[in-house]
């Protein structure tokens, strides 16, 4: 199974250093030197990797220079994992663990997650709750527990969040 690991934004550098923004918890493990990455119709393998100002700066053996790096630009970097495969960390999960998972709220089914979408400021949830679509930050204050065995994602329910018409008026 495909898991995407990263975005490539613009050339650094004369030498093919490409800025990368990373969509995974373990940027580390995913671009360590030596490690390869599939972009496009191809494989890339990485030569060199360090964080830099909250993105990663990658070098790959198939792109030797400025102009090369550029071609690059806004292409998504995945790697294939084990659908069994889970994250190291406790907290982290794999878009496709999520997708598909019963949505409670106050210990009553309410819908279910249909996407994960990777925002710039944080992830969030695209849940269909009572036939609607809300998007819900994938928050630990909203999103208490994640519970793969039982299928389920539990979300707080706050007034507006699951039901615009709930919401507090803003006066």
């Amino acid at each position: 199974m495909r898991v995407v690991v990263g975005r490539i934004g613009r050339a650094h550098g004369i030498r093919g250093d490409l800025s990368v923004d990373p969509r995974t918890d373990e940027p580390e493990r995913r671009f360590a030197v030596g490690s390869s990455v599939l972009c496009r119709d191809g494989e890339l393998t990485i030569t060199s990797s360090r964080p830099h100002s909250g993105k990663w700066l990658v070098h790959f053996a198939e792109v030797p220079d400025r102009t090369a790096a550029e071609r690059f630009h806004g292409a998504v970097l995945a790697v294939e994992v084990d659908p069994d495969e889970v994250p190291e960390d406790d907290d982290a999960f794999y878009d496709h663990q999520l997708v598909g998972l019963t949505v409670t709220v106050g210990g009553t089914s309410r819908g279910r997650v249909l996407d994960v979408m990777h925002l710039p400021a944080h992830d969030s949830l695209l849940v269909e709750v009572d036939g609607r679509r809300v998007q819900v930050p994938f928050v630990e204050a909203l999103v208490p527990e994640v519970d793969l065995e039982a299928g389920t994602v539990t979300i707080e329910d706050r007034p507006g969040l699951l039901n615009p018409e709930e919401a507090d008026e803003v006066r």
